[in-house]
């Protein structure tokens, strides 16, 4: 007789698979952590990550292109092919351009060393792993805990929940929310704070 039921003619139960909860760094834990990090372009590659709440592929790719300086928003072509727009903090934007005069490169914010195409995704998995053991960080972490990370900031510091959200693209939100939603008036109150929060990285 089949353990699992199969002979009773009842319908195979299966256990609901468990979701884990995605790894959050406190802001003193992605600080120390940035710091253990000489490479300037690996630095402000994570750094972004966390100020913008950037997945891996994300920041990658990103190109010149993609900064609005007049308006301090990053335009990101996300899964799907999707577009949104992300509040860029004023001490992330002078950082970047400070990297970018060190390259010069006609199009990728993180460029390889021949200057063809962005940095591989492995290179920046393997700085942050040296720098979480570096930091003494003792959890399980990835990169991606970056981007978990600046959504619990936004949440810790009273961001409506809708607004997270629409800032980190998540499914339930249709394509042009961000217009809807993402006001003036809150993408400024948004800008002061990101801008409080990123300081010093």
């Amino acid at each position: 007789m089949s353990a699992c039921g199969d002979c009773s003619g009842k319908k195979r139960i299966v256990a609901p698979r468990q979701k884990r909860l995605p790894q959050s760094l406190s802001d003193d834990q992605v600080r120390h952590l940035l710091g253990c990090i000489h490479n300037p372009i690996h630095r402000t590659w994570l750094a972004i990550m966390y100020a913008c709440g950037l997945r891996i592929s994300e920041a990658t790719r990103l190109e010149i292109s993609a900064i609005d300086r007049a308006n301090l928003v990053l335009r990101i072509v996300g899964k799907g092919n999707k577009e949104r727009l992300v509040a860029l903090p004023q001490p992330i934007l002078d950082e970047l351009g400070q990297l970018w005069r060190s390259h010069h490169n006609p199009r990728w914010l993180f460029p390889n060393r021949r200057g063809d195409a962005p940095l591989d995704t492995h290179v920046l998995s393997d700085t942050f792993a040296a720098a979480v053991v570096a930091a003494g960080i003792r959890c399980d972490v990835t990169p991606h805990a970056l981007r978990h990370s600046y959504a619990t900031r936004l949440i810790e510091n009273g961001v409506d929940i809708r607004v997270a959200q629409i800032l980190l693209a998540h499914a339930s939100i249709a394509s042009t929310a961000i217009y809807t939603h993402l006001t003036t008036p809150t993408r400024a109150s948004l800008q002061t704070l990101l801008n409080r929060l990123m300081t010093g990285l």
